[in-house]
C-alpha cells in the first residue's frame, strides 16, 4: 500500500490521479450523493425537469435507447451541473477538455490510478490530497523543477526516493 501511495505522490501521476478525484469531489459533496438502486428504472425524457432537459439536450434523440443506469448517472450529473457556480462549471469543462485530449492508454492508466486511490484508507487519501494542495500552492518554477527532477531520475533512484519517503512517514506516524 505504501509503495502505491508513494507512486501517487509522483507529481505528474498525482496530477492525473487527483484530476479525477478532485473533479468528483468538487462536483459532488458527499452528503449530496444519493444512494443508487442496483436496478435503476428507465426514465422517459418527458419526466426530466426543464433544467435536466437543458443540460442533457445532446442526449434527447438517443435517451430512450440508453441503459437505465446511464440515464440515472446522466441525471445526477445534470443536477450537479445545475448546482455548480460559473467558476466550478468552467473548471469542470477544462477537465473534460483535458480528458478528451488524452490517448486511450492514458485514460486507462488514469482510471487504474483512480481506482487504486479509492482503495487507499481514508487517512492516506487525505494525506495525498494535502500533498496535492501543497503542490498546487508551489510557484510554477518550483513545480517545473520538481517535475524535471522526477523525469531525470532513473527507476532505481525513484524507487530509493519512494523508500526514503515511506521511512520518513513511518517514523512520523504515531504508534498504533
Amino acid at each position: 500500500m505504501r509503495v502505491l501511495r508513494l507512486q501517487l505522490l509522483n507529481p505528474a501521476l498525482l496530477l492525473g490521479a487527483l484530476l479525477l478525484t478532485g473533479a468528483a469531489q468538487a462536483a459532488t459533496p458527499a452528503a449530496a450523493a444519493p444512494a443508487v438502486s442496483t436496478r435503476a428504472a428507465a426514465v422517459p425524457w418527458e419526466k426530466l425537469s426543464a433544467q435536466q432537459h437543458e443540460t442533457l439536450a445532446s442526449f434527447k434523440d438517443r435517451w430512450a435507447s440508453l441503459p437505465p443506469e446511464r440515464q440515472q448517472k446522466l441525471m445526477r450529473g445534470a443536477d450537479r451541473w445545475q448546482q455548480m457556480s460559473p467558476e466550478e462549471r468552467q473548471k469542470a469543462q477544462g477537465r473534460l477538455h483535458r480528458w478528451q485530449k488524452l490517448s486511450p492508454e492514458q485514460k486507462v492508466r488514469l482510471r487504474q490510478r483512480y481506482e487504486a486511490f479509492q482503495k487507499l484508507p481514508p487517512d492516506e487519501q487525505q494525506h495525498i490530497r494535502q500533498m496535492y494542495q501543497k503542490y498546487q500552492q508551489m510557484p510554477t518554477d518550483q513545480k517545473q523543477q520538481l517535475k524535471d527532477r522526477w523525469k531525470n531520475m532513473t527507476p532505481e533512484q525513484r524507487y530509493a526516493l519512494k523508500r526514503k519517503l515511506a521511512a520518513q512517514k513511518a517514523a512520523k506516524a504515531p504508534p498504533q
